[in-house]
């Protein structure tokens, strides 16, 4: 925009116009965009497959013709017994993405995290290298990093008599920095709480309304608008995050840009972190794990029963919950993006209108006109894309869509972010760089993160390790020797225990079920849940070990910087 400037390279021509540090977000959004394919398209398969067996899978068969299976009521006043066949759409929907690939999927994923970096190491150091800025900033020859050497020449260049500031470290400021940080991460998980008594008094509401539709949909309304309200949180949290997170900046009192701006990074998205993904967290591993049994229950304030987890498992809940969190985020928070700034361009010309111009000076009062811009415009851009490959790593194994979600929306946005910055904004003060700074880092404990989650999300939310503990401990294949009919057959039966209703002082006797793994005359756990409690446990560590060490694999295996490159500087020494 202005001067008809034209080059060919597209990066080279964000690099001359708006900087280094701007040329580096655009080459790592569209490689990060590039290699999303590589993870989209196998989450297509995966969800092909659980349509294709949409209607064959054996535990939701059992589930869809238990009509006779009474299930206790899921509160305590005005609620009726059910039949565990009521739910047969549940359980049909939870297979399409809770089947026997989700496992191949979830270690695809930790490998697919390691290999982009590693790929995107490859491509930033051709790209820098195309810059001339390859060695800028090396840290391993340098004590003093370039950049910060970079901003105290133009502290002097702006003015003379500028004062050095020395490094310094405070132990006491630091631990009054930590504690602060850890109130602040005490209080988003209070509002995660706070959202979890939202769903448990919603799903009370829902189940006593007039409404039939309610009464029978009272769980998943409860899910749904706990979701919606957890996006509202989201909203308002990232504000109060941002100013907590530039307070703390101000008072570890950082001696450069460069140095409050990787403290900022941190603090800040550590807060969106666990404002995103604490009620993430929770109904991932604890929904439907700490809420007792019936006659025994755990309780809010004594009165309001904890949720409970439908008899297929908790991961459709999970999925119900990221589908509408990444949904609102890729959609209604980039409208508002995008909506305002032309608005608010529109009224800073009107005001500015009514001034005299001089001959010559359009182009300078169009250009004064666009929207201002801030230190952290561009770290804005990062955060978000970070937000959304946490979704897109971390919790994939509920959400096998979430690459092709965030492939479709990063084509949006990568025009979008171009046309924000040369049309909309004024363009940002030039800043050299030769990589992405401290993002990579946030990239690299992601991928760290990812293995972790996916693997709980595996052995805890899904029920796959209590399907193959039944499949190949407690199934007629291994009891009966029965190779005629499928190893899964009475898993819905084997997985309930029965609770005697006399014991709640109705006055009348009966039975109903509830999913858990308990003896039907104390009620205590019964072998077969130590042996599920083993079965995860070990799962939990042989997955995590062997992912880690694919990733380990793949980070040696793909080296860092491309040959071409390593050579052509050695040639250049030399």
């Amino acid at each position: 925009r202005g001067g008809g400037y034209l080059v060919s390279s597209p990066a080279l021509s964000f690099r001359n116009y708006f900087g280094e540090k701007v040329a580096l977000y655009f080459a790592w959004l569209g490689w990060y965009t590039y290699i999303l394919l590589l993870a989209a398209v196998p989450g297509i398969f995966l969800f092909l497959y659980g349509i294709f067996h949409f209607n064959s899978s054996q535990v939701s068969k059992e589930i869809c013709e238990a009509n006779t299976t009474i299930m206790c009521p899921l509160c305590d006043q005005k609620c009726p017994f059910w039949q565990l066949s009521d739910t047969c759409t549940y359980a049909k929907v939870t297979h399409l993405f809770d089947n026997e690939g989700t496992v191949f999927f979830a270690v695809y994923m930790a490998l697919w995290a390691t290999v982009f970096l590693e790929l995107w190491k490859r491509k930033r150091a051709k790209v820098v290298s195309g810059w001339e800025l390859y060695r800028w900033d090396d840290d391993e020859v340098r004590i003093i990093p370039a950049s910060d050497l970079e901003e105290l020449a133009l502290q002097l260049i702006n003015d003379p008599n500028y004062k050095l500031r020395k490094y310094q470290h405070s132990y006491a400021g630091s631990t009054a920095v930590l504690l602060l940080v850890l109130l602040m991460i005490a209080v988003l998980i209070g509002i995660a709480h706070a959202l979890v008594i939202y769903r448990v008094m919603a799903t009370v509401i829902f189940t006593k309304s007039d409404s039939e539709f309610l009464r029978e949909r009272a769980d998943t309304l409860a899910v749904v608008t706990g979701a919606v309200l957890h996006y509202v949180t989201i909203v308002i949290m990232t504000k109060v995050n941002r100013r907590v997170a530039l307070l703390l900046c101000d008072l570890e009192e950082p001696r450069t840009f460069c140095e409050r701006e990787k403290i900022f990074t941190v603090k800040f998205f550590t807060f969106q972190f666990f404002t995103y993904f604490s009620s993430l967290i929770y109904v991932a591993f604890f929904l439907g794990r700490i809420n007792g049994r019936p006659g025994n229950y755990v309780r809010v304030a004594g009165k309001w029963r904890l949720e409970e987890c439908h008899p297929s498992g908790c991961i459709t809940d999970l999925f119900i919950q990221m589908v509408i969190i990444m949904g609102l985020k890729q959609t209604l928070s980039n409208f508002v993006e995008y909506l305002s700034p032309p608005y608010n361009r529109t009224d800073q010309g009107h005001r500015l209108s009514a001034g005299e111009e001089e001959p010559g000076q359009e182009e300078w009062l169009r250009n004064y006109q666009l929207n201002d811009v801030n230190i952290f415009s561009l770290f804005d851009e990062f955060l978000e894309m970070m937000i959304q490959y946490s979704f897109t790593t971390i919790f994939v194994a509920a959400f096998p869509l979430a690459p092709l979600l965030a492939f479709f929306n990063n084509c949006i946005e990568i025009p979008l972010d171009n046309y924000k910055m040369v049309w909309l904004q004024r363009r940002m003060v030039p800043r050299r760089a030769n990589d992405i700074g401290i993002w990579l880092q946030v990239l690299e404990a992601i991928g760290i993160l990812a293995v972790i989650g996916n693997g709980l999300v595996i052995a805890i939310t899904s029920d796959f390790i209590p399907m193959q503990v039944y499949k190949y401990a407690y199934s007629p294949c291994v009891l009966q020797n029965r190779t005629d009919i499928d190893c899964l057959t009475g898993y819905i039966n084997n997985s309930l225990s029965v609770f005697h209703i006399n014991q709640w002082g109705m006055g009348f006797d009966g039975q109903c079920t509830y999913q858990d793994y308990r003896n039907s005359d104390d009620y205590s756990y019964s072998v077969q849940f130590w042996h599920v409690f083993a079965a995860r446990l070990a799962f939990l560590i042989l997955f995590e070990h062997v992912a880690l060490c694919i990733k380990l694999i793949a980070a040696w295996y793909v080296p860092d910087i491309s040959l071409t490159v390593k050579n052509k500087h050695l040639e250049e020494k030399y």
